[in-house]
């Protein structure tokens, strides 16, 4: 793993020092286009009764569109380490701004979004001075795609547990609001725990982020993000204890904050992983690959409420589904970091040897020959 970020940089700023900038309009891009899937769920009730579908049906509504924001991950990817950040964030700008005449404007609208997301996503978290030396040189198509991560031990972790992960992660906000109502709670308060909602995960994400780069976690960042999983698991177990609007207006709170754990440091642990070079590529195959279990999980856990008439088996099986990869991460990077540790001990020996026992060893071999 890469040590942690140093605050005296040797390097010139990103962008002239306008990185903040890049930051600033990744976060307005990335909230719009993750808060419309959530928002919809207000009107999840009035749509179910006016088709006549499922819980299980109407769930493809919002999964759909969130797993379109992964979908387009590697093809971001590749265009970012084709032509650099800049030229994709437009031009995903301008598939969003622009009115498709297909018969499903709203799919093609998740589609667009979900591409200026994820090129935005990269963006944020990538250097465009580093873009732009490694889209030069002869191995640049090397780079497009990069599958020798699969071989790369921190990077399987990652992705076993985040596939895990996914297919309960967006159900539990996908289904709150839908929820709330059920139990006769009227509209507007049932949207009102989506705000308590989102407004607790929109002030956890920068205290996250900053905890996590502090001198003590950020040696050791993997287990934070392990208990940040862990600690999803335990709100959706404990789910069925709230009981009445203010018993869910607790459980938005903490939801908010485990939610907001995950997400801050959800990238920042593939790059803690990966390393910078590298991660562009590991974030169009996790992506990818994510957008499986982003696509069926919350329909799937629908298909719970229709079976057994009841939301507590749903959060139940969203617990478990946070909790077990939770647990997972803590247990393999234990034996990762060890693992790296004896990796680096070779090393740090060759490094620390004085010159002179160089030249000494020299000299010895040359008089032996």
């Amino acid at each position: 793993m890469p040590p942690a970020a140093a605050t005296n940089l040797a390097h010139k700023p990103p962008d002239g020092g306008w990185g903040w900038a890049v930051v600033v309009a990744a976060f307005i891009s990335i909230g719009f286009s993750y808060a419309f899937p959530k928002s919809l769920t207000i009107y999840f009730k009035e749509i179910q009764e006016y088709f006549s579908v499922s819980y299980s049906e109407i769930a493809w509504l919002s999964s759909v569109m969130l797993a379109s924001m992964y979908a387009g991950g590697p093809v971001s990817s590749i265009l970012v380490n084709r032509y650099g950040s800049r030229p994709v964030v437009m031009l995903g700008g301008l598939m969003v701004a622009s009115k498709p005449s297909s018969p499903l404007p709203k799919f093609n609208k998740a589609v667009d979004e979900g591409a200026a997301a994820d090129a935005s996503m990269q963006t944020a978290d990538s250097d465009p001075e580093e873009r732009r030396h490694e889209g030069k040189g002869p191995s640049q198509a090397s780079k497009l795609a990069d599958f020798s991560l699969f071989k790369h031990r921190g990077f399987l972790i990652y992705l076993t547990g985040n596939v895990v992960m996914f297919f309960g992660f967006f159900a539990p906000v996908v289904f709150l609001a839908p929820y709330a109502k059920h139990q006769g709670i009227d509209e507007y308060s049932a949207a009102f725990l989506l705000t308590i909602f989102a407004l607790v995960d929109m002030f956890i994400r920068p205290f996250t982020g900053f905890l996590g780069n502090t001198r003590r976690i950020r040696p050791k960042i993997q287990y934070f993000f392990s208990f940040a999983v862990s600690y999803n698991g335990i709100c959706h177990l404990l789910f069925p204890l709230a009981s009445g609007y203010s018993g869910l207006v607790v459980y938005a709170v903490f939801f908010g904050v485990g939610f907001g754990m995950v997400s801050a440091l959800l990238f920042e642990v593939l790059m803690d992983l990966v390393g910078a070079p590298r991660f562009s590529s590991a974030l169009g195959l996790v992506t990818i690959i994510e957008c499986g279990p982003v696509l069926l999980g919350p329909p799937m856990l629908g298909a719970l409420v229709d079976t057994f008439g009841e939301y507590k088996y749903l959060y139940v099986t969203c617990g478990v589904l946070m909790l077990a990869p939770g647990l997972f991460f803590f247990i393999m990077h234990y034996f990762n970091y060890k693992k790296l540790k004896e990796e680096q001990k070779p090393e740090a020996a060759v490094e620390t040897r004085r010159p002179g026992e160089t030249v000494e060893l020299k000299t010895n071999d040359e008089a032996s020959k």
